[in-house]
């Protein structure tokens, strides 16, 4: 029934995956020991919930709008799918925010395929790179996309390449100005920020460690399924789905980098991890097979949020 139904836009589609969110996210709240109802906890778990919202509204705009998959919903149900595996992402408004701006770059960089403003696509895509950086220093990595992109795209004009760093002095100059307007002074701790660990194990319980062993495995599945589709995808599409690869690529990056490896970090990866799994469930051409995985992958998703409460 899930396959069915996320196998065609539909409104319905939207209300479900709503429903299951905010089931997930105040059930998790109502689950920790802090107060909920603080001034503080309220708008910081508010502004993790718009956020998650937001970048639902996002994953399912790049995917369809860019016709990274067909006319269907999966891309949005594997989200959630990855949401519910990782139910510490609803409590990390710093992730969760730096997450949405990396999604606004993926936009603006996928669209760069119609050449179409190019230079204002890759002047907005490395402005929201580095903003999320502002919050989590190593989504910076996500600047690799951007050179990656326009070598694809548009390499030839010189201008291009000198874009990315007027993004960079714009974004910089706009953190001084607030953080001398509202703290009275400018402090940009550079030692702290690129602080990098390879220690992997951490401080985890045994069900997170279920949770990202389940997201390794699934990730390797959609990825190596991808990769070995590669050559089948339309010529003119090609350049797009590559871009979701290297998108992927350096959300692991990402995670890899970061000094405290908490399974939040992930989060990353999850739009263009959904994208992959999307394409692969499109070419299943067994309906039962494709029903029970998606309804095993539901399973997983909501088994691993329930033992991590």
């Amino acid at each position: 029934m899930l396959a069915s139904l996320f196998s065609k836009t539909r409104p319905f589609n939207y209300v479900l995956t709503g429903f299951f969110v905010i089931s997930a996210f105040f059930l998790f709240q109502f689950t920790r020991e802090k107060d909920f109802f603080t001034s503080v906890s309220l708008v910081e778990e508010s502004a993790v919930f718009l956020l998650l919202i937001a970048s639902f509204i996002l994953v399912n705009f790049i995917s369809l709008r860019n016709a990274l998959t067909k006319n269907d919903n999966y891309a949005i149900l594997l989200f959630l799918i990855f949401v519910l595996m990782f139910p510490g992402i609803l409590e990390n408004w710093r992730i969760v925010l730096s997450n949405f701006f990396l999604l606004l770059a993926l936009r603006r960089l996928i669209s760069l395929r119609t050449l179409n403003s190019p230079k204002e696509k890759i002047f907005d895509a490395s402005f929201w790179i580095f903003f999320s950086a502002l919050f989590h220093f190593w989504s910076i990595a996500y600047i690799i996309l951007v050179f990656i992109s326009i070598i694809f795209h548009s390499g030839k004009d010189y201008k291009n390449w000198l874009i990315p760093f007027i993004s960079l002095f714009c974004v910089w100059i706009l953190h001084i100005f607030f953080s001398l307007f509202f703290l009275g002074e400018y402090e940009l701790h550079f030692q702290e920020m690129i602080q990098i660990s390879f220690d992997f194990t951490g401080h985890k319980t045994t069900y997170e460690n279920m949770a990202l062993a389940s997201y390794v495995s699934i990730s390797v599945l959609f990825f190596a399924s991808q990769i070995l589709d590669y050559q089948n995808k339309p010529l003119n599409m090609q350049s797009s789905y590559k871009q979701v690869y290297f998108s992927f690529l350096l959300a692991i990056g990402i995670y890899a980098l970061s000094k405290n490896k908490t399974n939040d970090m992930l989060i990353y990866s999850f739009a263009p991890l959904a994208i992959l799994g999307a394409n692969m469930f499109e070419k299943l051409e067994n309906n039962n097979f494709k029903e029970a995985s998606i309804y095993i992958l539901f399973a997983v998703g909501v088994c691993l949020f329930v033992l991590q409460l």
